[in-house]
């Protein structure tokens, strides 16, 4: 008799999957990942429209740890594990919506959002020239490299175990396990300095 299951543990089955991509591929070894939260966030709609996923950076331009808004000088909120040690990212993956994706998709969605991880790790994002900083001149060609880098860390024959957990859907996942359970990171305010 099999025993009960408590749920699939998600965000760690991410944080394995994530800290594989970063060790392989080389244009992603400058991540820390035990600074970075993995957040499990609950969509109220299915469908293909939306977020799958998001990259939330805990610091401003530059790493700056505070920013005039209005006027005020600011901070964001600081996030913290629970021995203290501060997060400059907050990883957040958005189910079911992110789950009813093909393998591919979800590969190419995980490189996406590590993609935004500045250069220099300093809590800020990596920034491209001009207007539109977070994802360059054309979404498209950003997305097509990322595809291309998922396909890479692929070729790079990653354990199976790994990336498994991927291939089903939301529902096909959650009925394997008894459900799905994971850290959930609330997006941190900014404060007034």
């Amino acid at each position: 008799m099999k025993p009960p299951s408590c749920g699939f543990d998600f965000t760690t089955a991410m944080r394995r999957l994530c800290e594989d991509i970063v060790a392989r591929l080389p244009d992603l070894s400058h991540i820390d990942l035990a600074r970075v939260a993995i957040s499990l966030c609950r969509t109220r709609q299915t469908g293909a429209h939306g977020t799958y996923a998001s990259l939330t950076p805990l610091r401003f331009e530059s790493g700056a740890t505070q920013k005039n808004l209005r006027g005020r000088p600011h901070r964001v909120q600081r996030v913290c594990d629970e021995s203290g040690n501060e997060f400059l990212y907050i990883l957040s993956f958005y189910v079911p919506r992110f789950l009813d994706t093909s393998l591919e998709e979800k590969l190419t969605t995980v490189l996406h959002e590590l993609w935004h991880i500045s250069q220099d790790f300093d809590g800020d994002l990596r920034r491209f020239e001009g207007r539109y900083y977070a994802h360059g001149s054309s979404q498209r060609d950003y997305d097509a490299k990322m595809t291309k880098l998922a396909q890479r860390w692929l070729a790079l024959d990653p354990p199976q175990h790994l990336y498994h957990f991927l291939e089903p859907n939301f529902e096909q996942l959650s009925a394997e396990h008894g459900g799905l359970t994971g850290q959930h990171w609330p997006t941190p305010r900014l404060i007034p300095t």
